[in-house]
């Protein structure tokens, strides 16, 4: 959202249309003849790719360009939107009009600014165009090169399944109250699938990772570390034994395995459930809900991160934000509507899926905060149970916190050493209760790779998770065995 982002904006989403400052606050200002309260217009050019690599070929590959305006106008607590995949005048003027069905519910005490005013913030990523970064040729390559490197590494690795993805994303937010914010957002991807097979039994292992980046972060180093991963994960998999079943001790890796802390505890902080008091923590800020040393913030500060953003889709800047202090609940995640309902500080959370959604407060990079034990002594500590190290799917009900979650690499812990592999892991438990059973943190805080995708309302945006090694007791482990 620095003035170069914001220009850059401005050339792409308002002058090739004929739109300016004028125009675009004329045209709040048209909304503002009913009783609105706030207003915003959003313009998006999204242009973005993916190739995939199955059976040593590119078998798919796609290429899509998107761009329009969303026109949105809140009148206390009701939203009216329209959007149009055209950006210009017209567009812009019917979809403002077609707001105006909620402006009896507002309270009409608002005026909307006169001209348009940007501001100084951040830049957290390099505004790079990922999809020029690598031509046709060198991105097949790529692929094709990652999938030998796989073969190699074992005769038992039968399968290997290879995408990479880019994307393009320039954004441009007006505000009724005069701000006007611009982001250019680069996004690349690589994921790595490996099927294994022994005596006849097949398992899978698999890896990836990017960030705001272009192509030329995946160097030989990062290849070699995803294809390491991948196949090892394969492998370990072969050997493993069916899960035991029932409560016992488990140790959480780090990094990925913060999966877990962003769907049974994040979901549940964010500021709409908490509003309409849907969710486990709705009226509880201040008081107990996790264990003494547990700090978990959501951070969309972090250079180059999957999750991170200059400015949310609101145009008002990312921040980190505590949400929990010592176990101590301290706020919510928030977008601009429900912190002027619930009367709570904007966070910088408001995230939508496209020019043709509703924002509404997501997570960005969500994590728990190191503490000071080695990973090795909390491994030690335990005499007998389950070390989860990476994990699959899972599944949360955000009003009782109750979740599920697939283990997609784990070990069986006996007297305080690793022991031997478990396929069929499920943990079960709900997200407040398993704060409360923290009883050891690591001092090894790691982020994800930058694989994160979240759903909510049918909307997916790009987050990234972390965490380090945490020993919690009395958790229900569902086995195969």
């Amino acid at each position: 959202m620095t003035s170069s982002n914001l220009n850059q904006a401005r050339s792409i989403l308002l002058t090739p249309f004929g739109l300016d400052d004028v125009a675009l606050t004329s045209t709040l200002a048209s909304m503002f003849t009913h009783k609105v309260d706030y207003a915003d217009l959003y313009f998006q050019f999204t242009k973005s790719e993916s190739w995939s690599l199955e059976e040593g070929i590119v078998k798919s590959g796609s290429f899509n360009i998107d761009q329009g305006v969303g026109v949105r106008a809140i009148s206390g607590d009701k939203t009216a939107f329209s959007y149009s995949d055209e950006i210009s005048l017209e567009a812009l003027n019917q979809a403002a009009a077609a707001t105006r069905t909620i402006a009896r519910y507002g309270q009409g005490k608002v005026k909307v600014a006169s001209n348009m005013v940007s501001y100084a913030a951040r830049a957290l990523y390099f505004p790079h165009d990922p999809l020029s970064s690598l031509d046709s040729t060198a991105k097949v390559q790529l692929l094709e090169k990652i999938e030998k490197m796989a073969r190699a590494k074992d005769p038992r690795v039968k399968q290997v399944m290879a995408s990479l993805a880019g994307e393009y994303d320039v954004v441009l937010v007006a505000r009724s109250d005069g701000i006007i914010a611009g982001d250019v957002r680069p996004l690349v991807r690589l994921s790595l699938t490996v099927i294994a097979e022994q005596d006849g039994r097949r398992e899978m292992g698999s890896s990836g990772g990017g960030g705001r980046y272009s192509y030329a972060y995946f160097t030989p180093e990062i290849l070699e570390k995803y294809v390491q991963e991948a196949v090892s994960g394969a492998l370990i998999n072969l050997e493993a034994r069916p899960a035991p079943a029932g409560p016992m001790t488990v140790v959480l890796g780090s990094g990925w395995p913060g999966v877990l802390l962003h769907e049974a505890i994040g979901h549940g902080l964010e500021g709409d459930f908490n509003r309409k008091g849907s969710s486990a923590f709705s009226g509880r800020i201040g008081q107990r809900v996790a264990a003494a040393g547990v700090t978990v913030v959501d951070d969309g500060t972090l250079p180059d991160r999957r999750g991170s953003l200059n400015m949310d889709d609101e145009g008002n800047p990312t921040q980190c934000t505590t949400l929990i202090e010592n176990g101590i609940l301290k706020g919510y995640i928030q977008d601009t509507m429900n912190a002027r309902l619930m009367k709570l500080p904007v966070t910088g959370n408001a995230r939508r899926e496209s020019f043709a959604h509703l924002p509404m407060p997501r997570m960005t990079n969500t994590y728990m905060l190191a503490g000071d034990k080695d990973p090795a002594e909390i491994l030690a500590s335990v005499k007998h149970g389950l070390y989860a190290v990476n994990f699959g799917g899972g599944q949360v009900d955000i009003t009782n916190g109750k979740f599920v979650f697939s283990a997609s690499e784990a070990y069986m812990i006996e007297n305080g050493k690793i022991s031997y592999p478990v396929r069929g892991a499920t943990l079960i438990g709900n997200g407040p209760d398993v704060l409360q059973r923290v009883s050891m943190i690591g001092n090894d805080l790691r982020l994800d790779s930058g694989v994160g995708v979240c759903g909510k309302e049918g909307q997916s945006v790009p987050v990234g998770v972390g965490q380090p090694t945490l020993r919690l007791e009395g958790i229900t482990v569902g086995g195969t065995a």
